[in-house]
């Protein structure tokens, strides 16, 4: 048997990367959302906070992910 091809090594591997674009497209969404309040002058400052804090780091977090994640095919 060959050592060197894990299949369930290949899973994990694939499955991070696809949990790292969609924390990146959560990100991004998060954003988007933020900045259109804004420029609308709707919502409470708070709120518009923490959604624009939450989304930096989905969206730094899923960069992250997938930018480390070793592609092993």
């Amino acid at each position: 048997m060959n050592r060197l091809f894990n299949p369930s090594k290949l899973f994990i591997m694939n499955l991070k990367r696809t949990f790292g674009a969609i924390l990146t497209v959560l990100g991004i969404i998060g954003l988007i959302y933020t900045g259109v309040q804004i420029i609308q002058h709707t919502g409470a400052a708070t709120t518009l906070i923490v959604v624009g804090l939450i989304a930096i780091i989905f969206f730094f977090t899923g960069i992250s992910l997938v930018r480390n994640t070793k592609d092993e095919a």
